[in-house]
């Protein structure tokens, strides 16, 4: 396991934090009670914010006809929609929330092109709000490998305060790179062409490149 790059400034600050706190605590506490459950509850906190940026060793899945699960997380919508953003027509949308236990690195669906990368500042309403897509700080990319494209939405929650992501128009990406990471928990959006084979259900837990989300058209 190796702990992601955005997670070290975090982790020395919050060492750091909880250092002078626990120094202050026993130089001026006598209650070796207090001293000691402060000491565990601030270490396990420290532990917590040191998973959260962790990158677990993992066998990928690759496949040029599927769409890899972009994160870790959970189904939590499955519907046909109108994508108004770049393709302004009707797209199958498949949403994964992510909660802060989660692993929060986000990963190409698909190989190819990028078409469009955007940032739009906005709201935290939290993840699973049905406008949260549309009104949240959010960043659109669009993935072409010649043959379909894809949409792929970081969307922030109420915990979820930054999102972090590393494509540019123009670039040509892998899949299963990295595409971005999500600070403290928030969900991922898919807008797949219809007629895309969905191969997950409602509910169901994936994992960020490995699960198959779903099948593309021929």
């Amino acid at each position: 396991m190796k702990i992601h790059r955005e997670g070290f400034p975090t982790i020395a600050l919050t060492f750091i934090v909880l250092a002078i706190l626990n120094g202050l605590l026993f130089y001026f506490c006598d209650c070796p009670g207090i001293q000691y459950t402060v000491l565990g509850i601030t270490t396990a906190f420290f532990l917590f914010i040191v998973s959260f940026f962790r990158i677990p060793t993992r066998v990928y899945t690759y496949d040029e006809q599927s769409i890899i699960s972009p994160c870790d997380g959970k189904v939590v919508v499955i519907e046909d929609t109108n994508e108004p953003e770049y393709f302004k027509d009707k797209r199958l949308q498949i949403s994964i929330f992510m909660s802060p236990a989660n692993v929060h690195v986000n990963r190409n669906p698909i190989s190819g092109t990028v078409k469009l990368s955007t940032y739009h500042a906005g709201k935290f309403l939290v993840a699973w709000h049905p406008k949260s897509s549309t009104e949240n700080e959010r960043h659109t990319v669009v993935i072409d490998n010649g043959k379909q494209a894809i949409l792929v939405r970081q969307i922030a929650g109420a915990l979820a305060r930054r999102i972090v992501n590393y494509l540019k128009p123009g670039d040509q990406v892998k899949q299963n790179e990295e595409l971005g990471f999500i600070k403290f928990g928030s969900r991922v959006d898919l807008f797949l062409p219809v007629g895309t084979k969905v191969n997950v259900e409602l509910n169901q837990v994936v994992k960020g490149g490995q699960t198959i989300i779903a099948t593309l058209p021929a």
